[in-house]
């Protein structure tokens, strides 16, 4: 019987890490938003128990932090953090870039430029998902090309920081600008010119950090019950109204 409560409540816990991950990733729950505790469980109609445990959920995976004394509150990044997150890759992809100026065939490059090709489609297509998705990818795929598992490892973690970034905030990328700065980055590699293309590698990442909108005031202000209110159940909707008094 206890063995059938628990999974009753790690059941709850994570239906509802599942609703406040959709609407902190549609950007309702906007960063530095408090996920008061008692709040959540009047809405949810559960116990702070099970509203404790989905709150640890979305921490784990970078989207809350946990304070002590103080609650639990969207994940907020500063400028210096994103720059620091930025920087980390800089000094990543320009040791990737030295091994892979002298180790690429004729047959790598082209890999690397029909992958190029593919973003500018998307650009085009005036398809900006598609296109961030395919320019994060270059950078993931001229990792994947020193056939290093341990780097793409390494490469790979410090990537899901810039995911979380790009879950977190609005965006305001010049993709062409972006665009051609892949495509000089490859074309100076393959000429030889390292140092140049290690330059353009940290200005690039600079020039993504800065289309991040961190503003706060740029964000709709909606209460609790206005952010979830599109992803709750129809029975947490009941709940919602009943906690109010509706």
């Amino acid at each position: 019987m206890e063995k059938g409560a628990d999974n009753q409540l790690a059941n709850k816990s994570g239906q509802i890490s599942e609703t406040l991950r959709r609407a902190i990733l549609a950007q309702r729950l906007v960063p530095g938003t408090k996920l008061g505790e008692r709040e959540l469980s009047e809405k949810f109609d559960s116990s702070r128990i099970v509203i404790r445990q989905a709150l640890l959920m979305l921490a784990g995976e970078g989207l809350v932090t946990i304070e002590r004394n103080r609650g639990a509150f969207v994940k907020r990044y500063s400028l210096q953090e994103a720059m620091e997150i930025y920087d980390a890759l800089t000094l990543f992809e320009q040791g990737v870039a030295v091994q892979l100026a002298s180790r690429l065939g004729t047959a790598d490059w082209q890999k690397i430029r029909d992958h190029i090709k593919l973003q500018a489609e998307a650009i085009d297509q005036g398809d900006n998902e598609l296109a961030d998705n395919l320019g994060a990818g270059f950078h993931e795929l001229l990792v994947s090309l020193t056939n290093n598992r341990l780097a793409q490892e390494i490469h790979s973690q410090i990537v899901q920081r810039t995911h979380l970034l790009r879950s977190l905030y609005n965006s305001r990328f010049d993709y062409c600008n972006l665009l051609n700065e892949h495509s000089k980055i490859v074309d100076l590699l393959e000429r030889g010119r390292v140092k140049q293309a290690m330059s353009l590698i940290e200005s690039h990442h600079h020039h993504v950090v800065r289309g991040y909108v961190m503003d706060m005031s740029n964000y709709p202000q909606m209460t609790l019950d206005e952010a979830l209110s599109p992803f709750l159940t129809a029975e947490e909707q009941k709940n919602s109204f009943a906690a109010a008094g509706i």
